[in-house]
């Protein structure tokens, strides 16, 4: 029987992850075939050079595809199935604040983790809010998969804000060290490997990894990452794949001294920030941070190949890639559409997977998806180590969201203070302050 055809619309036309979105979407048609792309932004121009360049790849290898690229919520959002949501608001510009203010005090400058997260979560709920709105009143029997950042307070604002939405949130960062951990094991891919898996996103902790065959794989892992991180066998002998940029290749080595801390464990890299923060600081440069390498990187590269695309009018030499997350955006919306019941981890409400942890905490945590959406798994019960970090780290997150909806200066600064990143609470309200007059433009009013 003939797979139904989907409609999708990509919200963050104008990204530099939209073009490997597409070339997945164009690798994958035979079990993801579809009638109908569009692509929507609130940045006409931005958005248009990635559309330009789209539409001629499309018109060469898949015409039979309608494209439609708008700024206008009702066009895009009408008549769809899915929408695949990766909205940045404040764009790069204010990825950079996040980053620099936090290091003029002292603390770590990073986009989804402790300050400059918070600043982040602070600027997507409402965006992330808009579009499921959007979703609901044009096309309300279809889904998003939202992978906007910072997805664990994303998570946590459509949980209370929106709680009846079919919105699910997920998060590539594990698929990408679950790709290294393949690659350690001399395995083809990540999905040769079943997983074990529990925290919040960017905070949590592999417990098992077996084959297919149901052999453990974590002893092999664990005894490479103790020596070299997540580091792997290529980039250590000087031949890597793919070219990595200086700051991931420092998170990859820094999982050496994050595992050390709980060696029955494989920890997400994202750990670093929070168990050693003075180190990233350290190693941090407070005048040229992460964003300016992605503007110097991605963006560069990423704009000037869909342009040179749209000049020569061919996409037959495009050196445009899939993505990591572009792969498993696809699988989910294919277990969602034709209900395949594919295992993935996805960040959920927790309602007792985790057995001692807050029920209502949007935990990250395998899951069955088919086309009812995500059933969660039962994970059981989780170490005293871990619990404390997560218990800690929830309360940041809900009080961000209550911080928002309420408008609450309070419950902000609380947020900051209570992240294990700052150092103190006077810090917090001097970096809140800062944040505050950066963001005056994206921030509901705080009293």
């Amino acid at each position: 029987m003939a797979l139904k055809e989907q409609s999708i619309v990509v919200a963050g036309g104008g990204s530099t992850f939209t073009p490997g979105i597409i070339m997945m979407l164009l690798e994958n048609l035979n079990k993801f075939p579809i009638r109908q792309i569009k692509f929507y932004d609130n940045d006409y121009d931005r958005q248009k050079q990635i559309a330009d360049a789209t539409e001629i790849i499309l018109k060469e290898r898949a015409p039979q595809i309608k494209f439609v690229a708008t700024t206008d919520p009702e066009e895009a959002f009408t008549d769809i199935d899915f929408v695949m949501a990766h909205i940045r608001v404040g764009k790069y510009a204010m990825r950079e604040k996040d980053e620099k203010i936090p290091l003029k005090y002292g603390v770590v400058g990073q986009e989804t983790c402790g300050p400059g997260g918070i600043a982040y979560g602070m600027r997507s709920i409402g965006g992330v809010l808009e579009l499921v709105d959007y979703m609901e009143k044009y096309s309300p029997d279809a889904w998003m998969l939202n992978y906007s950042n910072p997805a664990a307070i994303v998570a946590e604002a459509t949980r209370k804000l929106r709680p009846n939405s079919k919105i699910i949130n997920i998060c590539d960062m594990p698929v990408g060290i679950e790709a290294r951990m393949a690659e350690i094991l001399g395995l083809e891919s990540r999905k040769d490997m079943t997983i074990r898996y529990y925290g919040l996103n960017h905070f949590g902790w592999w417990t098992d990894i077996r084959d297919k065959d149901g052999n453990d794989l974590m002893p092999k892992i664990k005894e490479h990452v103790a020596e070299h991180g997540y580091v792997t066998p290529g980039e250590l002998n000087g031949r890597p794949e793919e070219e990595i940029e200086p700051s991931w290749m420092h998170t990859f080595g820094k999982a050496k001294e994050v595992y050390a801390l709980d060696p029955k464990v494989l920890p997400n890299t994202y750990l670093k920030y929070y168990f050693y923060p003075q180190d990233e600081v350290e190693h941090s440069n407070p005048e040229h941070t992460r964003a300016n390498e992605v503007m110097e990187n991605r963006e560069k590269k990423v704009f000037s190949e869909c342009n040179r695309i749209a000049n020569i009018k061919t996409a037959k030499d495009a050196k445009l890639v899939t993505d990591d997350h572009a792969s498993y955006i696809v699988d989910l919306a294919r277990a969602i559409a034709y209900n395949t019941r594919e295992r993935m981890l996805l960040i959920v409400p927790n309602n007792g997977s985790i057995v001692n942890f807050d029920p209502t905490a949007m935990v990250e945590i395998p899951c069955i998806v088919g086309s009812q959406g995500p059933e969660p798994l039962t994970m059981g019960e989780i170490p005293r180590f871990q619990k404390g970090l997560m218990e800690q780290q929830v309360g940041v997150e809900k009080l961000v969201v209550e911080a928002w909806a309420e408008g609450s200066y309070q419950k902000l600064w609380q947020a900051l203070t209570l992240s294990r990143i700052v150092p103190n609470a006077r810090i917090a309200k001097q970096i809140l302050d800062d944040l505050i007059e950066a963001n005056k433009e994206y921030w509901p009013e705080l009293v």
